[in-house]
């Protein structure tokens, strides 16, 4: 299997650096360097600056791909219509394994994301900015490079700055989960749908972008933009960052100019001549065939043309080799695992998706490949983020692209390759954030049906047409440890208990010693059941 991807891999750029200039000089560019490298930056008032970024054509850069100057313009009426200050929040918790770009510019140019947090800052009048980081390196990065600047969060100065922490998880980098967390709650999604520029951090209107857009605003601030525009597409001004990985020889993040062909970007990085499939966009993305891939372009347009996504900037390519149905599902039960627990259609959805995938690869026929479709469908738009549709989104585009590998496995014995782990998960991830490594067990000597099980956690327990569960063992999340503990406690025959460490305690359930046997630990659970 490939290793994780590290936080800085090789850069590389295309045509002439924007983003990545000085990389070839320094491994980091402090505020020294910087300034030498990309000059000083003037100031600019909100709507001239709102107008550079509609010339230039600035999206967010994180995957939603949002009109930078729109979001400007919404942030600014807010915050002169109820007459309070706004707050700036950079966006750098890239949490997805396959995604580097925002992680290397943090880490290799934290002063160029500054430069656009601050000019957007200064032109609204806010007094607040806040940089939320998931690694140790962009933590240590973005702080030092606040240092250099003289910039923190005390009483006093103009602006007050400071970098918001959040654990490594998917949902952690979602814009409702950063600005909870700035508040000083979990870094969650709330549940409930509200625009940031209207009411975000301490309810204030809130500027809220991906790092990469504030970088891309503080080099057409500084060129102009119609020097900026001479790179690219006419359309689609300007260069993006890609992290290529996957079937690669060389892992990368690479700057290309919009317009460079798809697959030009995919030999640079030693990809397949022919890949079976290439991935667009990461873990919420889209496949792109073989034939697909070869003629496309990198740009927003061309990819959602011909069915793919730039989203995150994420490109995986793989090889003829390995299975992408089976590639695909342990993307799928990765992303399930990465559920923050609190909505149906995350906790129940994408472990009944990854399961429904898992049967048509197990030769469940057109039955279950039916099921797979039904569940993807029933996900959709009905999350607290957007956690499950791009989940659904993934799902929905690899049945419709590996559909010969499809058929192979619905309807004969499977397509006969293996599994070879080429597309990177986070499986370093600190033990804070690593899956619970335990799993609700049913003693088959004592069940008796009764179904609670199934109620209590239908996320990890479903009964067969004979009412008893359909799984003999199920991995527990981090989420449903209290769920699964219930159901252990409030099960009538005693038939399940929960094996494997625990964060409390060495292994076992929780309050009970670890070397009890069987028999007196299934005495002990039936002395507290509730």
């Amino acid at each position: 299997m490939n290793a994780p991807l590290p936080d800085v891999p090789e850069v590389r750029v295309v045509g002439l650096p924007l983003l990545t200039s000085g990389f070839d000089l320094v491994e980091r560019l402090d505020l020294a360097m910087h300034l030498k490298v990309h000059g000083p930056l003037e100031p600019m008032a909100g709507e001239p600056l709102a107008r550079l970024a509609e010339h230039i054509v600035l999206r967010g850069r994180g995957g939603a791909g949002f009109p930078f100057a729109q979001k400007l313009r919404a942030v600014a009426d807010a915050a002169i219509r109820r007459g309070v200050r706004p707050v700036v929040v950079v966006n750098g918790s890239e949490d997805e394994p396959a995604c580097r770009k925002d992680t290397v510019l943090i880490n290799r140019a934290p002063h160029l994301i500054l430069d656009g947090a601050l000019l957007a800052a200064e032109a609204l009048g806010a007094r607040t900015l806040v940089i939320g980081v998931t690694r140790d390196s962009t933590e240590a990065s973005m702080r030092t490079a606040l240092a250099e600047r003289g910039l923190g969060d005390r009483r006093g100065p103009a602006l007050r700055a400071r970098v918001q922490r959040n654990p490594v998880r998917m949902v952690t980098g979602e814009s409702s989960a950063l600005v909870r967390s700035a508040d000083g709650g979990p870094p969650l999604p709330p549940g409930r749908k509200a625009r940031t520029s209207d009411s975000g951090v301490g309810g204030a209107p809130t500027l809220l972008s991906n790092a990469e857009t504030f970088a891309q605003l503080a080099v057409a601030a500084r060129t102009g933009a119609d020097r900026y525009c001479r790179t690219g597409l006419r359309e689609e001004p300007g260069t993006v960052l890609l992290t290529l990985s996957g079937a690669v020889a060389r892992p990368m993040v690479v700057e290309v100019p919009t317009g460079v062909p798809l697959r030009y970007v995919l030999q640079l990085a030693g990809a397949p001549a022919l890949p079976q499939g290439v991935l667009t966009g990461g873990y919420h993305g889209k496949w792109l065939d073989t034939v697909t891939a070869h003629d496309a372009v990198v740009s927003r347009a061309s990819l959602d043309a011909c069915g793919g996504a730039l989203g995150a900037g994420a490109v995986l390519p793989i090889g003829e080799g390995t299975c992408p149905l089976g590639e695909s599902l342990r993307v799928a039960n990765w992303l399930a695992a990465e559920s923050s627990g609190q909505c149906g259609p995350c906790y129940l959805g994408l472990p009944a998706a990854a399961r429904g995938l898992g049967d048509v690869l197990q030769g469940g026929g057109p039955t279950a490949l039916e099921a797979l479709r039904e569940v993807t469908r029933a996900v959709q738009r009905r999350g607290a983020c957007k956690h499950p549709d791009g989940s659904a989104a993934f799902l929905e585009s690899t049945i419709s692209t590996f559909t010969d590998d499809l058929a192979a496995h619905v309807l004969g014995g499977g397509c006969g390759r293996p599994v070879e782990g080429v597309l990177p998960l986070q499986e370093d991830a600190p033990a804070a954030e690593a899956p619970s490594g335990r799993k609700l067990a049913v003693d088959w000597t004592l069940c008796q049906g009764h179904g609670l099980c199934a109620d209590i956690v239908p996320e990890l327990i479903q009964l067969g047409p004979d009412g008893f569960p359909s799984v003999a063992e199920a991995s527990v999340p981090r989420y449903s440890e209290a769920r699964a503990a219930r159901a252990v406690r409030r099960c009538p025959a005693l038939a399940l208990r929960i094996e494997g460490p625990s964060r409390a305690e060495p292994q076992g359930v929780p309050g009970l010693p670890a070397a009890l046997p069987p028999g007196r630990r299934r005495r002990a659970l039936g002395s507290g059941r509730q």
